[in-house]
């Protein structure tokens, strides 16, 4: 995996809607680590209406060399997620290389045929909450490289089938990813504290009710 699994002291998910008392959970913030099964994940979203009055995939500033290492966040997502690592040039150039897709459970040579996906899409995330967010925040939620769930190298055309479609219009095409990308969809609006509309939760409660109630670990960002 890109990053390691989150090593934080975890606290109830719950705890996010529940005042501290005496006797109850302390509050969790932005940068504390929450681990709950992901039905009661997906239970503790906020559902909202969407709007998306005013987006522009400009506000949120992509791809950035965070690190200062050369590499930009395409780069580094295609690294770390390399089946075969590809070799690096000049300027990061990447070239060569395998890449699993999982959205349609496919092998692809090279980085060209690939796209790095926001699994939860910019314009997603804007409905969703991110219209409120400081310019800064979008940058971190559009480069975020702190979980690895938020961004997937996955064939370019999965991605523009998907573009930015939330569940209750677009699942994976490979079926026994579904699972997967609704977990890892409700586990990145968790840790961004994004919300859900009622379709988007129709959609998800259904998938996963086919699936294991599987724990989610999550920091939430800050």
């Amino acid at each position: 995996m890109r990053l390691a699994r989150f090593a934080a002291a975890t606290v109830v998910f719950a705890a996010l809607l529940i005042p501290t008392t005496a006797n109850a959970a302390p509050a969790v913030a932005p940068g504390d680590t929450v681990t709950v099964p992901v039905r009661d994940a997906l239970a503790g979203l906020p559902v909202r209406a969407e709007d998306r009055t005013g987006y522009e995939r400009s506000k949120f500033r992509h791809w950035i060399d965070a690190d200062r290492d050369g590499c930009n966040t395409r780069a580094e997502v295609l690294k770390a997620e390399a089946v075969i690592a590809p070799t690096q040039g000049v300027r990061c150039v990447l070239s060569g290389g395998e890449w699993y897709s999982p959205y349609d459970d496919r092998y692809i040579d090279g980085p060209r045929g690939l796209d790095i996906d926001h699994l939860v899409p910019l314009a997603e995330a804007w409905d969703s909450g991110a219209y409120a967010w400081t310019a800064k925040k979008r940058e971190d939620y559009a480069n975020d490289l702190g979980d690895d769930r938020a961004l997937i190298a996955v064939s370019a055309a999965s991605n523009r089938s998907k573009a930015d479609q939330d569940p209750s219009t677009w699942q994976p095409p490979a079926e026994g990813y579904r699972c997967q990308y609704a977990t890892d969809w409700v586990a990145d609006k968790t840790r961004w504290e994004l919300s859900i509309d009622a379709v988007e939760q129709a959609a998800l409660t259904e998938v996963l009710s086919h699936c294991p109630d599987v724990p989610v670990t999550v920091a939430l960002a800050r």
